[in-house]
């Protein structure tokens, strides 16, 4: 998952045991006869059509963050552009339907089922008769047997990222006849379906070379509707074209051109008319819906000349048109800056007329992570302080709510609403209560108003000490009650720029709590300030917001922090991997698969021979041997109830340990070109890349979420 603007993908838990008398949990969720997953909460915003509204040919620009370094997803420098070449060049045995639960991918499989679990567990892969791959070569057992010896983790001169589940295979063979494959497990597994998701030709997974190289910067082999043309990263664009030798639905599309784009850039390159879809921040997806609007004098100002008053307006006509010349050219000068600026901005606002924001949720979530390996967050009670402290509806309120879409916050660590393993398990560790909050705190030996030793001003972690900004004006809370003894916020606090959110901050003279008191809470000598570290960069502005409100919260039952903005660059690698941090805001996707892929998130840290220790991916540090057990279960029994039962229980141990507390699953904006359909917000499901297309002229989308596969809700 990543964070808005910097993700973990960029980089490949220790407390004590909680037990029943230290902190109940209750009754689990799913134990009874309701299905507790629920439903998505917003469904794919694609503009569907029936393929034989779609005009033949033409090319989609679609902007990516970059070209890949490597066009092998196995390898730990892939990314989201890696996934998204992957998803339409090759095979995949099962993909996500719009609830984010694996289907089979019929275009390949024509069944795929566990045939034996005795003595070992045996999966039969049945192929579609007509899947070949471009070379012409049908695809088979020796394809799926190159991948697993691959990724099994038996090589280490494969340059693999990650082998779950390939380390599980005991042998794969041919079945009856070429389109069966038999996978014999040396182990229980509950997540076969993950495998083969995409696969890669023997000619790629055959030997250590061609796997590490091979499929870098090209991939000669392919089987999907498109295939790769060219991968250019100097022109920071990668072309794929029709593949003549896919078997399914013809693709609509000639082409694809996946186009770098900055993301501060995107909204410029849509009205030059260089791209067809986008994913845009929220000031972009205002501007946009601001230009689809019919024009009229009621129409909300937007652009250069938006913030000037009449009385702005009258001073510069005055001063322009005054008795000091010299002051007069200088007005004259930068009215005219001002006016071609305006003029531009009024083209470019045309121009985007063209497009509409095509909306939805990510399969992904926003949490706040705390640091349980040093300082006051060590302490278990500090942590569930921290969580009970949370508004955590607001907080959802203040990024989902001016974008219109549902404010619910996240129940699970480990899925999201829709998902088969979803369940709301935050009753474990309870809701927002201030009066429990400082009881825990008084209970951890926190006082208010104790003695406070003065501490000598660190600088913030980071590449050759780099130092935070200055958190006198990142963040009030840490100074104790407001200079002027009766506002929340000054006009400097309250005033929106940088595309805050609406509602991210207090209207001006909002009067503080009642009960809001000046000492801090402190232990030993210390006051109770948890540091704060978040990116700089201007994608992240959204989590600078909610970071705001979160400080203000803690406030409230006693708790100070220190706001360090670092660079985007530095964030993951040199802060949150290495445990610089007390706070921070960051996401995870969601996965179909989370006694897989949830395990080194939350696995409890452990000692390396040198000494270090061993986090995986668990980058709070929190973890109990219990969650660990609960998951090795889940991924063991292929009953798929139990698994299920078992992850629910896993997520109330998690978050009963308050290492990191969900927050809200995060916006997804794309900007459209009108015409374009089958395409945007794809929310929990796989792109269906051959039914993309740019309509007939005078023909209608469909209604409905989905042209294919599963409705969303």
């Amino acid at each position: 998952m990543s964070q808005h603007g910097v993700g973990p993908r960029a980089v490949t838990r220790s407390v004590a045991f909680l037990t029943a008398g230290v902190l109940a949990v209750p009754a689990l969720a799913g134990c009874g006869s309701e299905d507790p997953s629920g439903k998505p909460l917003a469904g794919q915003d694609i503009q569907p059509a029936p393929r034989d509204r779609i005009a033949d040919g033409g090319t989609l620009r679609w902007a990516v963050d970059s070209v890949p370094d490597t066009l092998n997803t196995f390898q730990s420098d892939a990314d989201a552009t890696t996934t998204r070449v992957a998803q339409a060049v090759l095979p995949s045995m099962f993909r996500m339907d719009a609830s984010g639960r694996p289907e089979r991918n019929p275009d390949y499989l024509e069944s795929a089922e566990v045939v034996d679990t005795e003595p070992k567990q045996v999966v039969l892969y049945k192929l579609n008769q007509q899947a070949v791959w471009s070379d012409g070569r049908e695809i088979g057992a020796a394809d799926f047997a190159a991948q697993w010896r691959a990724l099994s983790g038996k090589d280490t001169a494969y340059w693999t990222a990650r082998n779950a589940g390939y380390d599980r295979i005991q042998k794969i063979e041919r079945g009856d006849s070429a389109l069966e494959v038999r996978v014999t497990f040396s182990r229980p597994y509950a997540d076969w379906r993950s495998l083969f998701s995409p696969l890669y030709p023997k000619d790629v997974m055959g030997t250590p070379d061609s796997f590490n190289d091979g499929a870098r910067k090209k991939l000669k082999v392919t089987a999907g509707p498109f295939t790769v043309k060219k991968a250019d990263r100097e022109d920071g664009e990668i072309t794929l074209t029709r593949n003549p030798r896919w078997w399914g639905e013809p693709a609509r599309l000639s082409e694809i051109v996946l186009r770098t784009v900055p993301r501060d850039k995107r909204a410029a390159e849509l009205a030059a008319g260089t791209l067809d879809l986008a994913e845009i921040d929220p000031a972009a997806a205002r501007r946009i819906t601001v230009a689809a609007r019919p024009h009229s004098s009621s129409s909300p100002l937007m652009g250069p000349d938006a913030e000037r008053s009449a009385a702005d307006s009258l001073r510069s006509w005055a001063v322009a048109n005054g008795s000091d010349e010299d002051a007069a050219d200088e007005e004259t000068v930068a009215r005219k800056k001002l006016r071609k600026a305006a003029a531009k901005y009024a083209r470019q606002q045309r121009a985007l007329s063209g497009f509409e924001v095509r909306k939805s949720l990510e399969p992904a979530y926003t949490q706040l992570a705390l640091n349980g390996a040093e300082g006051p967050l060590t302490d278990e009670r500090v942590r569930r302080a921290v969580a009970r402290a949370l508004d955590r509806k607001e907080l959802a309120q203040a990024v989902l709510k001016p974008l219109g879409l549902p404010a619910v916050p996240v129940g699970s660590h480990l899925a999201l609403s829709g998902q088969a393993h979803y369940a709301d398990n935050s009753g474990a560790l309870g809701g927002q209560d201030t009066k429990e909050a400082q009881a825990l705190l008084a209970d951890a030996g926190w006082v208010r108003g104790g003695p406070v030793k003065e501490q000598k001003k660190e600088k913030a972690a980071g590449p050759e000490g780099e130092e935070a900004d200055d958190t006198g004006e990142d963040n009030k809370a840490q100074h104790g009650p407001d200079p002027a003894g009766h506002l929340a916020q000054d006009g400097k606090q309250y005033k929106q720029h940088q595309g805050g959110a609406p509602g991210a901050y207090a209207p001006r003279g909002t009067a503080a709590p009642a009960n809001r008191e000046a000492a801090r809470l402190a232990k030993n000598g210390k006051a109770l300030t948890l540091r704060f570290v978040l990116p700089s960069g201007p994608g992240s502005q959204t989590l600078r917001t909610v970071a705001d409100r979160i400080s203000r919260m803690l406030e409230h039952v006693g708790i100070g922090t220190e706001i360090s903005k670092v660079s985007d660059e530095s964030y993951f690698k040199d802060h949150i991997a290495s445990g610089q941090y007390d706070l921070a805001l960051y996401s995870w996707p969601a996965t179909a698969y989370p006694a897989t892929d949830a395990r080194p998130v939350f696995a409890k840290p452990v000692p390396a021979a040198d000494g270090s220790l061993n986090v995986e991916q668990n980058y709070t540090r929190v973890g109990t041997d219990q969650v660990d057990q609960l998951f090795d279960e889940a991924v063991a029994t292929l009953d798929e109830g139990e698994s299920r039962s078992l992850i629910r229980k896993a997520d109330s141990r998690i978050w009963a340990a308050a290492g990191s507390i969900p927050l809200f699953q995060r916006p997804q904006l794309l900007a459209a070109r009108k015409n374009l359909v089958n395409a945007g917000a794809f929310g929990f499901g796989t792109p269906v890349y051959e039914d993309m297309g740019f309509l007939k002229k005078g023909a209608k989308p469909a209604s409905g979420p989905s042209a294919k596969g599963s409705p969303a809700p």
